[in-house]
């Protein structure tokens, strides 16, 4: 029904613009009783789809990426359609519109999305106020959430770990792990924090700062992640394994969107910003294939990129991910994507 009527529909207009409509219809569903319906339909209840990753038990393996949800505005909603995570954000300690519309586009016959929203956010406080509607850890209602953290485009590099400490401070009793965003292309400069010597000083700063939170009060431990480009060489990846070991983060999201253009025909190919989807499905999974051998499965892999079929996500998880998160894959094929992902899991 999704790709034969739905998406059809939707595709005719603006995706930014059909992004904030579909928002406002699960809401709308979900206050007229169908979220209890969407579990029922795309929910798959099985004790051998928990995880076990990062010191928390995911109830399947299936999350949603970061940017379908920057602002924690429709987590609970979203979890109803099936998935085991949400990862919020990406989160700035301000608030910023980010780019320029038009700023979304589809390649239809890609399968395909360029975007160059440059995160725009309501700013870490707005979405923390959201999050404290979250159900406690122990309840089963609760939504586990990834918190996926950035800096403000006027923030100098020079200046970026106050940013994302921040964010990392703001969000820590309200979501489950943290990823930091290093990786998207749409943030000027933003990339060249992925060298390794401000990479390591950033990551070493947040582990100071968790390892503060836990001798202070005694929380617990929260999972800090890396989220990486699919664009880095070999040798870069070697150094994010070394980074891994020295900072002692806890793993890694491979990965975020590319730059690269190589074997698009759609009419919107040329646009700037990061290209996600199915052309992206080859190098994601070559990136977790050398992360996990060269590391000797040292650290766990959330694996992200071009997800369009359970196949897709088994190639992934057979490559050495832990963990897989949908959003391309999600917009062109539905929720139904999930439940069929998580089925295919139960028959490997």
């Amino acid at each position: 029904m999704y790709k034969s009527i739905i998406r059809p529909i939707l595709f005719q207009s603006d995706p930014e613009k059909v992004h904030h409509f579909t928002f406002k219809m699960i809401r709308l569903l979900h206050k007229i009783g169908f979220g209890s319906i969407f579990q029922s339909i795309y929910k798959v209840n099985d004790k051998r789809l928990e995880r076990e990753v990062f010191g928390l038990k995911f109830p399947n393996p299936v999350g949603l990426a970061a940017g379908f949800d920057k602002d924690a505005k429709l987590y609970k909603e979203l979890s109803n359609l099936g998935f085991g995570f949400i990862e919020i954000g990406t989160v700035t300690p301000k608030p910023q519109p980010g780019n320029p519309k038009k700023r979304l586009f589809r390649l239809k016959d890609d399968n395909a999305i360029i975007n160059r929203m440059g995160f725009n956010n309501g700013g870490v406080k707005e979405a923390v106020e959201r999050l404290k509607k979250n159900t406690p850890v122990a309840e089963r209602s609760h939504v586990l959430i990834g918190g996926n953290i950035g800096k403000n485009k006027v923030t100098p590099n020079e200046n970026a770990v106050n940013d994302y400490v921040t964010c990392f401070e703001a969000l820590f009793d309200y979501v489950d792990y943290f990823v930091v965003n290093v990786s998207s292309p749409n943030t000027p400069n933003l990339r060249a924090l992925q060298d390794k010597e401000p990479l390591t000083k950033l990551l070493k700063t947040l582990v100071l700062k968790r390892e503060e939170f836990f001798r202070l009060s005694g929380v617990e431990i929260k999972p800090i992640l890396l989220k990486i480009a699919p664009d880095l060489t070999d040798g870069q990846l070697l150094d994010i394994i070394d980074i891994v070991s020295e900072t002692k983060i806890d793993g890694i999201i491979a990965t975020n969107t590319t730059i690269s253009r190589k074997g698009l025909v759609s009419e919107n190919k040329t646009e700037k910003g990061g290209l996600s989807g199915k052309p992206l499905t080859n190098r994601s999974t070559e990136v977790i294939r050398f992360l996990s051998e060269k590391s000797n499965k040292a650290f766990p892999i959330i694996g992200v990129g071009g997800i369009h079929s359970p196949e897709d996500a088994l190639e992934k998880l057979e490559a050495g991910a832990s963990l897989v998160q949908l959003y391309t894959g999600f917009i062109y094929e539905g929720p139904q994507l999930i439940t069929a992902i998580n089925k295919a899991v139960l028959e490997q």
